[in-house]
């Protein structure tokens, strides 16, 4: 085991492999497939999400989450296993020689708790400390799925980092493992024998032969990543320096997505969704930040995915754990996103995503085979794109028997610039939050923006 290392302000504690406990009532499955859905993911990496709790002691709660999460990896144990990124593509666990990493560390400034969870921007290298890191790939090429920090800010607090591979599923899933271990804690549970099963979230599904594949998409998804897959950047001889990034919370009332939803009616034939109207707000202001789209471009772009769970047929369960998203494609003329009042340019923003939306309800897998080819050529045109989703929950059920998280992070939307993560709103109240990672100069005119949008709030 190699020794805990540190970072600047966060000292490890300690490394420790957390192992599932051997199968109830039957024996697991070896391996789970991976599925069309899961292979274009593999060479992505993980998704971050950092979980803020106030906790006084926050010490004392480590041995119930060390004990927590070995129980409920008894169901989510391929979280605790690896994946081979070549055939035939297998997500396995091998009891005795996989597990989870769990990460404990310490801050050595408590203080620096409560910056942390403002919404104001906050310097990312202060951040990144507290995300924990998948172990390095092994020799054969196998690569972890998962790993969890836990940092101690003494008096005043907890952070969970939470690191899943893409790979191994989408975030639908991982909050559903999340949601799980949250339940474990808080009921407290700390030996597997079944007796609160029945107070705990249902369990995933793994039965991924539940995604039908008639047209052998993997197999056509797979030569495709072949044919596409962009080469490695060039190295360059002195890396450029890069201007500081920060990270802001902006909290979107729910009175506020239904007015913006009212002004998008008004001027097309739909209502859009709250999804939409976030989505939509967060699209202007990337482009009146500049960080967004191509400077003179006639054409702004913008990606999401989709879960696709309720679209399949037959549909998989709601637990059904593995990815099972699909791209969505939207374009619109950055004149009619930029001209005139921001509210007119949230508007037309709204009405190119809902007719992309209710184009792709028409024929969710159409035109699969395309998808990596067309998300590559759209790259290129700097798309915002858009990560998590309010329905996941991430402040009303990640209660881990202290209350709800003061503040939720998704910190990997730093890797794909122009992303914006969305969630459900820290105050319960129906709103959404988004969650936004730029430099100074372009946070500060996305705020702006923001701040127009909704009649002078601030973030």
């Amino acid at each position: 085991m190699a020794p805990p290392s540190s970072s600047p302000g966060v000292r490890m504690v300690d490394r420790i492999r957390v192992s599932p406990p051997p199968p109830s009532n039957s024996a697991r499955e070896p391996a789970l497939p991976l599925t069309f859905f899961d292979v274009a993911w593999l060479f992505t990496g993980p998704v971050e999400r950092l979980f803020f709790f106030r906790h006084p002691d926050p010490a004392s709660v480590l041995p119930l989450l060390r004990s927590s999460l070995s129980v409920v990896l008894r169901c989510f144990y391929p979280l605790a296993g690896t994946i081979r990124p070549h055939p035939p593509f297998l997500c396995s666990y091998t009891p005795g020689a996989d597990a989870l990493t769990l990460v404990v560390a310490e801050s050595d400034s408590p203080d620096d708790f409560d910056r942390l969870v403002a919404r104001s921007p906050r310097d990312l290298a202060g951040i990144r400390p507290l995300v924990p890191q998948l172990p390095p790939p092994r020799e054969d090429g196998a690569f972890a799925l998962a790993a969890v920090q836990a940092t101690v800010f003494p008096g005043r607090g907890i952070c969970l980092g939470v690191s899943v591979h893409h790979a191994a599923c989408d975030d639908a899933s991982t909050m559903h493992f999340v949601r799980t271990w949250a339940a474990a804690c808080r009921l407290g549970l700390e030996s597997d024998d079944g007796s609160e099963d029945a107070a705990l979230p249902p369990p995933p599904v793994l039965d991924r032969s539940l995604v039908a594949d008639p047209d052998d998409l993997r197999g056509k998804t797979l030569a495709g990543m072949a044919r596409l897959a962009p080469p490695p950047p060039p190295q360059e001889e002195e890396e450029e320096e890069k201007a500081p990034m920060v990270m802001a919370s902006f909290l979107l009332p729910r009175h506020q997505i239904d007015r913006i939803k009212e002004g998008a009616a008004a001027k097309s034939d739909a209502k859009p969704s709250s999804f939409v109207a976030a989505s939509a707000l967060a699209w202007v202001c990337l482009l009146k930040s500049g960080s967004s789209g191509v400077a003179g471009a006639e054409r702004s772009h913008m990606l999401f995915s989709a879960d696709c769970r309720t679209r399949l047929t037959p549909p998989p369960p709601a637990e059904y754990f593995g990815n099972c998203l699909r791209p969505c494609f939207v374009e619109a003329a950055t004149a009619d996103l930029l001209s005139g009042e921001t509210a007119d340019g949230v508007a037309a923003a709204a009405s190119a995503i809902g007719s992309a939306i209710r184009e792709m309800e028409q024929g969710v897998l159409e035109g699969a085979e395309g998808w990596l080819g067309r998300v590559l050529s759209v790259l290129p045109e700097r798309p915002m794109s858009v990560g998590g989703s309010p329905r996941h929950g991430v402040y009303e059920t990640a209660d881990f028997g202290w209350g709800r998280p003061a503040r939720v992070e998704m910190v990997s939307v730093e890797k794909t610039p122009g992303t914006v993560a969305l969630a459900d709103s820290p105050e319960g109240d129906g709103g959404i939050e988004l969650g936004v990672v730029l430099p100074t100069d372009a946070m500060d005119a996305f705020a702006s923006c923001f701040a127009d949008a909704l009649g002078g709030a601030t973030i």
